[in-house]
């Protein structure tokens, strides 16, 4: 991971936009970040990990990133350039903050945003630039995390060094150190482990618990449904905790309760079947007396009922008789109900006509003459006065052209009045007409200049964007051809370092040659060079000349290698000079710099020149609009005109029209207030009138009907054998008297014919000669017998459940011992797995938690990668190592650090280090942690590191080897930098970044050592 560029605007301490250029910075490999305290150099390194995790390092609150000292209408924003795994990205972020509405007053809201950009060769169009990959949180954060290999809080101690922090991890105890350790390596899956086979042994316990119960929990039902009476459980059940003899007593006792039980129900049996005949023995004979009573009963009952209807035989004579002389006078009943019709109708009649009579009388005036008159007077004055009715019909529609004439008049008043502003407002607009033609004619010319400076400005800029890009991409091919050319020319002295040593080997081997060959000599063998089997003196090589086949062989495949490296580096070199000299010529001869600023003009009167183009459509709208106005209103004028003279003819016309109707309108009304009011009260006076003649025809004939039916009633009496029509009522009867002495007389001769056939039948009269049955002895008899049946019941169901449940849970014992056996196994093994993993097992020696030994071993490699460092930096004195000890029982195991003492050879604890060897000390921590880390997130190459502080408490000498071990750092194509105020660090590091903190916030500048 190495940084090319920062910019950060309205952050932190920074009130405007700053940019920090890292490729130039760091061009040396080492750069100082120097300011005053407080100026804001570690704002820059919290800019870098925002950018990269929307987050700041320690306590820092992303809400709280905004400069007090910016614009309100400046947002805040961070833009990081970097490459990962060879991809060259852009980072933009912009944190939550409030801004002024563009609308009204006050503030609202700006959501965050994220913007994750990569720089290609071509962007779809043939030219190389910058391609959005995301604008989400999330799938930024994501894609940055899978590049970096390392969470936000791995990155802060890797990356950003904060020294405090390791001189702290230095001197820890165990238990600090692990929190730290902890957070780098996540190795919250082994606590998860941890967890894991504990909670599967407490699982495990549970189910061996659970199963120890369910053995007593059964046995116990078992018990209780052998009964009281069953073999006790007491001299079968063991009483420790021991599953396998608690299973096998259990079954066994079962087995004896079962056998008791099934003697139990076959003598339940045996009871069962000899209760059951009694109980239907005694049913039967129960059934054979209550019949035999029955028959008795009913005997009893029909001489009581032939008794009774003996008794009522008179008063049903008298019945018939008086049902016979109401038939006879049936053929009168019609004729009576025809009279009585009439007489209630001719009395609705009489009432109806008495209530119109005194309504008319009320009315007053020509009602009340009205109101004694007769039938025929009635019916004259009603035609009089419907022909008045008629009359006044007529001019109660002229009296309603009157007030539709004056609602007509009133509206064309506002009409006409309407008419005549319209008029007035269109000669208004007319004359204003001009003068704003002229302005918008003026305007349109000015957006037509602007439009075709736009297209100008686009060849233009897309000429300099393409230049810009290949400036940009020269001076990256620069600089990697910058990085490359010391590595070919190492890789080439290589090469030819390895050439020489396989010709030396080569060399060497042929010298003793003579040697190899007199090794390989047995005795009695002939030789392989003269075929003697006699070897009087064979050759030997001289003390550390030998060389053999497997060393020339080890030589020409290193030299194979180096070459072939060289070789590759060499042609990669040769491809990066094509490439620039070709971005080169694309670039032309002007720098980087230089044209970023001529597209940032030209972008700037490019923006001024669209926005003032854009208004040239909605000028030429405008005019169009303003022509169709003019026409418009024209024709509005001439309407206007027209339609106010025609209004005014017509309100002349409808005034001679009112004035002829009012006359005859008042001739009609007469002293009414109107028209209306004089139809209205006439049609009521005729309306009481016609009500109240035909109420007097109706009572006429109301009357003529009831003498009619007067007059058929006596027929009707004399055709049914009457000397009158009262005799003939005497004896009539209504419908539903006849109807029920119908059914009494019915009913009384079917009762007597039932209790006659009753009293034949020969069953009832052979019971009647027996003696009475005595039925409550026989029922109680038979309750005996059922007593016994239910008892013998309950006895055989109890067996026979008591069997049922004790073959169940036999069942279910056999088959929990056969559970009981494979869980007790597994408890056992992951009983010792979870012991051995918390670090209680004797087994395990350290007595260390499985995270503390993962730990422990992160620790040990971080220790070994540190004191490669420490070495250099104390002169060959100290070393960092690893110790597995204990300390006080409520200490961690195995994350104990020491310091080797090589003057005195003697090893101790690490807080007896004076304040600048722990100073180095923890810089080599720093180190080794961050390499290790580096590791274990998948060996991503981090090009750029940032050292925060500690530099002041070294002497002379000490400084300088530290600077000599971040030397070694930037020889291994690392850049290094410095947040320090150190005055000496100022004149050995050329390369810095000065900042600079003022009243309206603080400003970044390249600096070098001539500006300490």
């Amino acid at each position: 991971m190495r940084l090319h560029k920062l910019t950060v605007t309205a952050f932190g301490p920074f009130a405007g936009s700053e940019t920090v250029d890292f490729d130039a910075l760091a061009a040396g490999g080492l750069f100082l970040l120097r300011g005053a305290t407080g100026a804001g150099k570690t704002s820059v390194l919290d800019a870098v990990c925002f950018a990269l995790y929307g987050e700041t390092p320690g306590a820092r609150r992303a809400n709280r990133l905004r400069s007090d000292h910016a614009d309100p209408k400046r947002l805040t924003s961070v833009e990081l350039e970097l490459t990962l795994g060879g991809r060259r990205l852009q980072v933009t972020r912009l944190p939550e903050q409030r801004r002024p509405k563009k609308v009204g007053t006050g503030t609202t809201v700006e959501r965050a945003q994220t913007l994750l950009r990569e720089w290609v060769a071509d962007t779809g169009n043939g030219t190389p630039g910058w391609r959005g990959l995301s604008k989400s949180h999330q799938e930024a954060g994501e894609e940055i995390h899978r590049l970096v290999g390392m969470n936000r809080e791995q990155f802060c101690q890797v990356v950003l060094l904060p020294q405090g922090d390791f001189a702290r991890f230095l001197k820890a105890d165990s238990e600090e150190r692990g929190k730290l350790l902890r957070r780098l390596f996540d190795t919250e899956r082994f606590q998860y482990v941890e967890a894991w086979l504990a909670e599967q042994r407490r699982g495990q316990e549970a189910a061996v618990q659970a199963g120890r119960r369910r053995l007593r929990d059964l046995a116990s039902k078992a018990e209780q449904a052998a009964g009281p009476d069953a073999e006790p459980a007491a001299g079968w059940v063991p009483a420790e905790d021991d599953a396998a003899g608690l299973a096998a007593g259990v079954l066994g006792w079962a087995a004896v309760l079962r056998s008791g039980a099934a003697e139990q129900l076959a003598v339940a049996e045996a009871a069962l079947a000899g209760a059951g005949a009694a109980q239907r023995a005694a049913q039967e004979r129960r059934e054979a007396a209550e019949e035999l009573a029955g028959r008795q009963r009913r005997h009893r009952e029909a001489l009581g009922l032939a008794e009774r209807l003996a008794g009522f035989e008179p008063a049903a004579a008298a019945d018939r008789q008086r049902l016979a002389a109401a038939q006879e006078a049936v053929g009168v009943e019609s004729a009576l109900r025809l009279r009585e019709s009439a007489a209630e109708a001719l009395g609705r009649a009489r009432l109806a006509e008495r209530r119109h009579r005194e309504a008319l009388a009320g009315s007053g005036g020509e009602g009340r003459e009205l109101a004694g008159a007769d039938t025929a007077g009635l019916a004259e004055a009603e035609l009089r006065l419907r022909a008045e009715v008629v009359r006044l019909e007529a001019a109660r529609t002229e009296e309603r052209r009157c007030a539709e004439l004056a609602r007509e008049q009133r509206s064309l008043t506002e009409d006409r009045r309407a008419a005549e502003e319209l008029a007035e407002e269109a000669e208004d607009w007319l004359a204003e007409f001009e003068d704003g033609l002229a302005r918008l004619e003026q305007q349109h010319t000015e957006a037509r200049s602007a439009t075709s400076r736009v297209e100008q400005l686009d060849g233009q800029r897309a000429e300099l964007t393409v230049r810009l890009g290949a400036a940009r991409e020269r001076d990256g091919l620069r600089a990697e051809i910058a990085a490359a050319e010391p590595r070919v020319v190492t890789l080439r002295a290589a090469a030819l370092d390895a050439r020489e040593h396989s010709l030396d080997l080569r060399d060497r081997r042929l010298s003793g040659m003579a040697a190899e060959l007199a090794e390989q000599l047995r005795a009695g063998q002939a030789c392989r060079v003269c075929g003697s089997p006699e070897h009087p003196a064979p050759a030997e090589a001289a003390p550390g000349s030998r060389v053999g086949a497997e060393d020339e062989e080890r030589a020409r495949r290193a030299q194979a290698a180096a070459e072939r490296v060289w070789t590759e580096a060499d042609q990669a070199l040769t491809a990066l000079r094509v490439r620039e000299a070709t971005a080169s010529g694309a670039a032309g001869p002007d720098g980087t710099e230089a044209l970023a600023q001529a597209l940032a003009g030209l972008e700037r009167e490019h923006r001024e020149a669209r926005h003032a183009a854009e208004a040239l459509g909605r000028v030429e709208q405008e005019i169009a609009r303003l022509s169709q106005d003019r026409a418009r209103r024209v024709d509005e004028l001439h309407e206007a005109k027209e339609r106010a003279a025609v209004l005014s003819d017509r309100l002349l016309a409808l005034d001679t029209e009112q004035r002829a109707l009012t006359a005859r309108v008042a001739a009609a009304r007469g002293e009414a207030a109107s028209v209306a009011d004089r139809a209205t009260a006439l049609t009521r006076l005729t309306e009481a009138v016609a009500a109240a003649a035909v109420a007097a025809r109706a009572y006429a004939e109301a009357a003529a009907r009831l003498g009619e039916a007067e007059e058929e009633l006596g027929k009707a009496a004399a055709a049914a054998g009457f000397p009158d029509a009262a005799a003939a009522l005497a004896v009539l009867l209504p419908r539903e008297e006849r109807e029920r002495l119908e059914a009494r007389l019915e009913r009384h001769r079917a009762e007597t014919a039932a209790v006659r056939r009753e009293l034949a039948l020969p069953e009832l009269a052979e019971a009647a000669v027996r003696p009475p049955v005595d039925l409550p002895a026989v029922a109680a008899a038979l309750g005996t017998a059922t007593d016994r049946l239910g008892r013998a019941h309950a006895a055989h169901a109890a067996a026979l459940e008591r069997c049922g449940a004790l073959a169940a849970i036999g069942r279910q014992l056999t088959g929990l011992a056969a559970e009981l056996a494979p869980a007790l196994d597994r408890y056992g093994r992951i009983n010792r797995l979870a012991a051995l993993a918390a670090g209680t097992s004797a087994d395990n020696r350290l007595r260390m938690r499985l995270e503390s030994y993962v730990l422990a071993a992160r620790l040990e490699q971080v220790a070994a990668a540190a004191s490669d460092r420490l070495v250099r930096m104390s002169g060959g004195r100290y070393t960092l190592v690893h110790s597995d000890d204990r300390g006080t029982r409520t200490k961690r195991s195995g994350l104990a650090l020491r310091v080797v003492d090589a003057w005195t050879g003697t090893e101790r604890d690490t807080a007896t280090l004076s304040g600048g060897e722990s100073f180095f000390a923890s810089l080599s921590l720093a180190l080794g942690l961050a390499d290790v880390v580096t590791d274990e997130a998948g060996g991503m190459p981090l090009d750029t590191l940032f050292i925060d502080e500690g530099f002041g408490t070294l002497d002379e000498h000490a400084l300088e080897e530290v600077m000599d071990v971040l030397d070694g750092l930037r020889e291994r194509d690392r850049a290094v930098g410095i947040v320090s105020h150190v005055a000496d660090l100022r004149s050995r590091i050329p390369a810095q970044l000065l900042v600079r903190k003022g009243r309206h916030g603080s400003t970044l500048a390249l600096a070098g050592r001539e500006d300490a």
